[in-house]
């Protein structure tokens, strides 16, 4: 009688566990995005008892065991995703829904505001595809974030008794950070802080995070900068191990360590820069020699030679892997004692470099070539304008050598864009600053023949070391090696961009041959014309990212097969990787692992992204800045971007770059017309094209959204 009240309970327990279990998947499956731990599904389910919740507890152990759920953290599940779900990166919009791109498919899939859960811009998320045949774009939910892309923002603190709130700066981030008051870390009311987001509780609209740092006062240059650099997971100073690390360096150059180099120091050999540069990366040695050809050196700083791998300064400069240009600074990937000393390149000092020298005829044809390192003494420091004056007077000291790099410099680059290189020249704009950052005017840096001389021996030297690793005899594989790759041009974008420039007169054919050779000929028509600058900006955006990748396609750009980047260690961190890779094969060294340097290239390419953006930022915050006191004067523009909300305009004399809202202009209810890059009039069939040359009047200068808002006058 016993035995069967115990198989009777047994029984009864075994389908009570049973129907549990079945309870708490359907809470997960009811809440994909949502993490659970024992005590809040005891407080669903409505158990006090210490034995219920034990067997909460030994369930969902039982179902990570299953691969159901998964631990978030010590305590915490969460539903493991269907392997039926897609994986894709959040593109948030300034609305708060999101598209997620999905690698290798065209179509994005869009996730209403609603849906988005706690998904934020640049996160990696899998998503359930729940629209239906009827819908006419995919759409979506994000069930689970995989990973998020920052945890750190950067925003202004509104102060409240009780509580805080970090509104950010970003207008791509959807909520605003809760901190309480006791995680303030001293931060005033109205104060630019890094918040860092801590938690998202499952029931609350905005995520919990802490101050980080403290950034000073909004509208202060200092302020402004370090707040751009944060904004894009950019630092701007150096941990002080690093620093120390830096300065205990030994920065001595030994006689035994010239002995295993080329020695270079009785050649002619200069450095041309920018006159405000501090950091000389490249220099060049020219000697004529018995048969009358011409042995070029181009010298690079040796940078491997003061960091070694797993290193300190070694993983900070990886870290970092690019040095950043603001308008105001330089934001360098090696401290100071190595980017602006040891391995600056500075006149009449013994310098260690990495090099590339060629024997070329009086026709720039390679005879010999020759990689290694070698040791150099520069005689001297030209800036760009000084090294131009030489080549344009034809006077004044090492006049002779300039002029000689000159004339071999532009058989090279006749011959490299006659191969399919393509010329884009675009002019940059610089400001002109106060001691307070101030931007005070403008100016346009021009690339002259000076500049194309620096340029056209680097792309020699990047070139050939790349085919000197990447080129082998059929039927060999080519060793592990850092190259600089540029895909073709979208087909669609080409055709876009054909129509487009069909408007203005222009012909540009988009058979793959005759790309190249077509867009060249289209940018050297449209020079000196209004439409330069808007058809130059819509060509580059036909074009592929170059980024780095240790699987070789070429340079589409530059019509290279083979193209790496050797000639900036100090402050590109895959030429410090292309030093070594290229130092362990002329040691004989076997293969490199590819995947960790594929590895390594990513990370790089996405630190350059981020080093590209926060550039822009700071040009378009001094642009701002700039007009902030020219509020109603007026201006000749050139319209340079339609969207469905209005006109880009940009100003002819100073290129700063503000909006026109379509509702603003008077007179007609102005819609948006893609194919044409043109807003039209639904009354008067009045249009206003991208290449239009128009007036305007500054209206606003928002420097917080970093924004400049005009009307047509």
């Amino acid at each position: 009688m016993a035995k069967k009240k115990k198989n009777k309970k047994s029984r009864k327990s075994g389908s009570f566990k049973h129907d549990l279990l079945q309870q708490i998947v359907a809470v997960f499956d009811k809440n994909p995005t949502k993490s659970f731990n024992y005590k809040q599904l005891s407080k669903a389910f409505g158990f006090r008892d210490v034995s219920n919740k034990k067997l909460i507890t030994i369930i969902l152990n039982e179902l990570v065991d299953q691969g159901k759920l998964y631990e978030t953290q010590r305590g915490k599940y969460r539903l493991k995703a269907s392997e039926n779900f897609i994986q894709g990166k959040v593109d948030m919009t300034s609305r708060g829904a999101a598209y997620i791109v999905v690698e290798g498919t065209a179509s994005d899939i869009y996730i209403n505001a609603r849906n988005t859960n706690t998904a934020l811009n640049g996160d990696i998320v899998k998503v359930n595809i729940f629209s239906g045949k009827m819908s006419k774009k995919i759409e979506g939910e994000v069930v689970e974030v995989v990973e998020r892309a920052q945890t750190e923002f950067v925003g202004v603190l509104e102060k409240s008794t009780n509580f805080s709130f970090v509104i950010t700066d970003n207008q791509r981030m959807p909520v605003d950070i809760f901190i309480s008051n006791d995680k303030l870390k001293n931060a005033q009311d109205g104060d630019k802080v890094i918040a860092k987001m801590t938690e998202w509780p499952l029931d609350k609209k905005n995520p919990f995070g802490k101050i980080v740092k403290v950034l000073g006062k909004p509208g202060e240059n200092d302020t402004e900068m370090h707040a751009i650099l944060a904004e894009f997971g950019l630092p701007y100073e150096f941990p002080f191990k690093v620093e120390k690390a830096a300065k205990k360096l030994d920065l001595e150059i030994s006689a035994q360590e010239i002995k295993k180099r080329r020695d270079f120091r009785t050649t002619t050999t200069f450095t041309i820069d920018p006159k405000d540069a501090k950091d000389f990366d490249d220099a060049l040695s020219l000697k004529k020699l018995k048969n009358g050809n011409w042995e070029i050196g181009i010298h690079i700083a040796d940078v491997s030679h003061y960091i070694q791998p797993g290193s300190l300064l070694d993983n900070e400069a990886y870290k970092r892997a690019t040095s950043v240009y603001l308008v105001d600074r330089v934001v360098p990937m090696l401290p100071e004692i190595l980017s602006n000393q040891a391995c600056s390149l500075r006149p009449h000092e013994t310098k260690l470099c990495f090099a590339a020298v060629f024997e070329l005829d009086e026709k720039a044809t390679i005879i010999n070539e020759w990689f290694g390192r070698t040791v150099i003494f520069s005689d001297r420091r030209f800036t760009y304008e000084e090294a131009q004056e030489r080549i344009e007077k034809k006077e004044g000291d090492l006049v002779e050598e300039i002029l000689q790099l000159d004339k071999l410099a532009k058989i090279l680059r006749k011959e490299r864009f006659k191969k399919g290189s393509i010329a884009f020249d675009r002019v940059e704009v610089k400001f002109q600053l106060d001691l307070e950052g101030t931007p005070t005017g403008v100016y346009f840096k021009e690339s002259k023949d000076a500049n194309k001389l620096i340029e056209e021996f680097m792309l020699l030297a990047n070139k050939r070391v790349a085919e000197f690793i990447g080129k082998v005899p059929k039927g060999q594989k080519a060793k592990t090696f850092v190259y600089r790759i540029h895909d073709e041009p979208n087909q669609e974008k080409l055709l876009s961009l054909s129509n487009f420039v069909k408007k203005f007169g222009y012909d540009l054919r988009v058979e793959n041959k005759e790309v190249a050779g077509s867009i060249n000929s289209l940018l050297s028509k449209v020079k000196g014309t209004n439409e330069e600058d808007m058809i130059e900006q819509l060509t580059i955006r036909t074009m592929a990212k170059a980024v780095y990748s240790s699987n070789n396609i070429g340079h589409y750009g530059l019509g290279f097969n083979h193209y790496s980047h050797f000639t900036s260690p100090i402050r590109r961190y895959p030429d410090v990787m292309v030093h070594r890779l290229l130092q362990h094969y002329l040691d004989g060294g076997s293969s490199a692992n590819q995947q960790e340097i594929e590895d390594q290239c990513k990370h790089s390419s996405k630190m350059e992204i981020s080093a590209t953006e926060a550039e822009r930022t700071s040009i378009k915050y001094k642009q701002v800045e700039f007009l902030q006191d020219k509020i109603g004067e007026e201006f000749e523009g050139v319209i340079s971007g339609v969207s469905e909300w209005g006109l880009y305009v940009q100003i002819t004399d100073s290129l700063c770059e503000g909006m026109v809202r379509l509702n603003d202009i008077e007179g007609d209810f102005y819609t948006f017309d893609p194919p044409n890059y043109c807003a039209r009039g639904q009354r008067t069939g009045q249009e206003y094209r991208m290449g239009d040359e128009v007036k305007i009047k500054v209206r606003r200068a928002d420097l917080v959204k970093k924004q400049l808002d005009f009307e047509l006058v």
